[in-house]
């Protein structure tokens, strides 16, 4: 499934087997054709003027548009990067272009009598503006020289285009959306990587539950759907779908282990008798192997067992609850990250003086930057870097809103941790345990001090500070959230993802408290303090703060973050996923989300799965999600500490008024 690509205008050793003007056939297709995400696909470039097509050899043709400059047009190399972004432009953008640029891919299903059917897909780049007249002319002219045995439809490449071939009867342009292409497809990467290891494979939670207190580093743990509690192993494997924002996937990535969807599996480890046999497991971009081995190799230990994060030094001086807009990120040693990060965002979109090009600035060879790209997205005249700097600004801020609340800083917490002699004697023997590497003993010490924590008074001085510090519409019996807000999280090489607890049906001063030791308490969960003990993160330094906010109804919740999960190297694309309701539904896995991805280059966005809902967002709420892709690519420039291409993770609901309001943002696992 690997494709060897060569660099631009190189021909593969030997012959150059484009052709031109011929019929395409099957046999033909195979033998210009790559793989590409494990589907054999093959270039073709229409020209209008002279009515004909190539089919280009893909080893030796990796791009369209250096094709078409270096053998049709006679252009150099040298001048078409030099003016690669207004050729581009006049490729796939001009509605009276001379070029119909696109991909044939080959895909399979069953006949009536369930043998199997091969059909082509015919489909352009998701920056194509294409509109319905062209569209139909590039299916007509391939239908009419591909072989008529193999059925070919049309994948619209975005959402502009689904709209323009609305307009047009699906008898003269047979379609298939990409989520019905896709959506069932048997093998999907969800985080690259590599890793040698022993497969267990659990049919069932049961199964699972049965054996996950003995699994260890060297497992790569299979099952339809793991639990965010999944320990730290070498790899995953999941056999029914969930999406690339998951709590586990987002685990995988922090902690660097591959990671995908196999829905063949059962059958691929009853045919090589896979289940407790060592294997090794690769995931990329375009392809998922799993290589039985004869014997067990002799394995390293891995390098995050001598891994030691060091954190800040957490501020325990007596300092009070603050509004989250009082905040900024200096201030993640005393209230926690999730806080930190909430301030600062108040202060980024409130200043609206924050810089938020950055990202835009990077070169991206060939070309210098993508800051044009950016003013054409915000209207303003290209050149012209104040006015791009306001407008991005300005952007952010009319589209955003970050939310209101109070963040209660570390020192709450540590008061009422040593106003207990009964809580500190059983933190002084979990630290003992720890010290001396008693793993045995650590879920129990851990249990019980959380049930110390759930259940021990809450001092006077304590209490007072928290009630008195709520605005009126955060006391009484007002609905509220209670979050989680470490100095242990969102860190390089530990994401702490799903870890903590935060509580979304909190009302009155009574369920406030219980909450707010609840989430306390959640720091010292067995699991939190094992992951956390592999990593080196000590006990004596990690501290949680809390955040109290109003609750907002939300008619759309989800996760963006500011990358392809699936295709790193991608900088134009941000990955959207989004339910009825609040955030939490897609990261925590109770929901199969709707999955977008919006392209904040030039613009556009396709549809990548329709979840449980069965059913698309109207194309205006659509519009929307692109607007805020682009707005949370534009605080990637701010939030990215000394990497602008570092992406962010950052969970939004939209509220009732159509308000995008952000209630988490941080930066992404890579």
């Amino acid at each position: 499934m690997t494709t060897t690509t060569l660099p631009a205008d190189t021909p593969a050793p030997g012959t150059d087997r484009t052709v031109v003007g011929e019929n395409l056939s099957l046999p033909l297709f195979r033998t210009l054709s790559g793989v590409l995400a494990g589907h054999p696909y093959l270039k073709v470039v229409v020209d209008r003027a002279e009515d004909t097509w190539h089919l280009l050899d893909t080893a030796a043709h990796p791009f369209h548009v250096n094709y078409i400059a270096t053998r049709i047009l006679g252009i150099g190399l040298d001048t078409l990067d030099a003016r690669l972004d207004a050729f581009n432009t006049s490729v796939y953008m001009d509605p009276d272009r001379r070029f119909l640029l696109g991909v044939l891919s080959l895909h399979s299903d069953e006949d009536t009598d369930g043998r199997e059917r091969p059909f082509l897909v015919l489909e352009t780049t998701e920056a194509d503006t294409m509109h319905g007249a062209l569209l139909e002319e590039f299916y007509t002219f391939a239908r009419h020289r591909v072989d008529g045995r193999l059925p070919l439809l049309v994948k619209p490449a975005n959402h502009g285009q689904e709209h323009e071939l609305s307009t047009v009867s699906d008898i003269r342009v047979p379609r298939i959306l990409s989520h019905e292409l896709f959506g069932n497809r048997t093998r999907t990467p969800l985080n690259p990587g590599e890793a040698t290891g022993r497969l267990r494979y659990f049919r069932t939670n049961e199964e699972y539950a049965a054996h996950a207190g003995k699994l260890g580093w060297s497992d790569i743990v299979a099952m339809p759907c793991l639990p965010d509690d999944v320990p730290r192993v070498a790899g995953f494997l999941n056999t029914a779908p969930i999406t690339p924002l998951s709590h586990t996937n987002v685990l995988a990535a922090g902690w660097g282990i591959p990671n995908a969807i196999v829905r063949d599996l059962e059958r691929i480890v009853e045919a090589g008798g896979l289940d407790g046999s060592w294997i090794r497991y690769r995931v990329q971009d375009d392809e998922i192997t799993l290589v039985p081995l004869a014997e067990a190799p002799a394995l390293d230990v891995p390098t995050w067992h001598q891994q030691r994060i060091r954190l800040e030094t957490p501020l325990l001086e007596d300092v009070p609850a603050l509004f989250l807009h009082r905040l900024r990120r200096a201030d993640r040693d005393r209230y926690g990250t999730k806080a930190a990060n909430l301030g600062e965002l108040h202060h980024v979109l409130d200043s609206r003086t924050a810089d938020l090009t950055a990202f835009h600035g990077q070169p991206r060879p060939p070309r210098q930057d993508l800051y044009g790209h950016l003013a054409a997205r915000l209207g303003v005249p290209e050149g012209d870097t104040g006015a791009l700097r306001r407008a991005a600004a300005a952007f952010a801020a009319d589209h955003l809103a970050a939310p209101d609340g109070v963040a209660l800083p570390f020192a709450l917490q540590h008061r009422f941790l040593t106003s207990s002699p009964a809580l500190q004697q059983v933190i002084g023997k979990l630290k003992l345990a720890l010290e001396l590497d008693a793993l045995d003993v650590l879920d129990s010490l851990c249990l019980h001090l959380q049930h110390l924590i759930r259940h021990a008074p809450m001092p006077e001085e304590v209490t007072r500070q928290i009630t008195q510090a709520l605005p009126d519409d955060l006391s009484g019996g007002n609905r509220l959230v209670v979050r989680s807000s470490s100095n242990a999280e969102d860190l390089p090489g530990f994401s702490a993802a799903g870890i903590y607890d935060s509580l979304t049906t909190v009302r009155g001063a009574g369920e406030l408290l219980d909450a707010v030791r609840q989430v306390w308490a959640s720091l010292l969960s067995p699991r939190g303090v094992r992951l956390r003990h592999q990593a080196g993160i000590s006990l004596d330094d990690t501290y949680m703060g809390v955040i109290i906010q109003r609750y907002v109804p939300a008619d759309l919740g989800g996760v963006l973050v500011t990358c392809d999960p699936t295709r790193r190297a991608d900088f134009r694309n941000v990955y959207v996923n989004c339910s009825p309701g609040s955030p939490e539904a897609v990261v925590d896995g109770t929901t199969l989300p709707l999955q977008y991805l919006y392209n904040t280059v030039e613009g556009g966005g396709r549809t990548v799965a329709l979840g449980s809902s069965g059913e698309d967002l109207p194309a205006t709420t659509r519009k929307r999600l692109a607007d805020l892709a682009l707005a949370g690519r534009l605080l990637q420039s701010h939030f990215s500490d000394t990497d602008v291409d570092q992406p962010l993770d950052i969970e939004w609901l939209m509220t009732d008024q159509g308000d995008f309001r952000l209630v988490q943002i941080r930066p992404y696992a890579l």
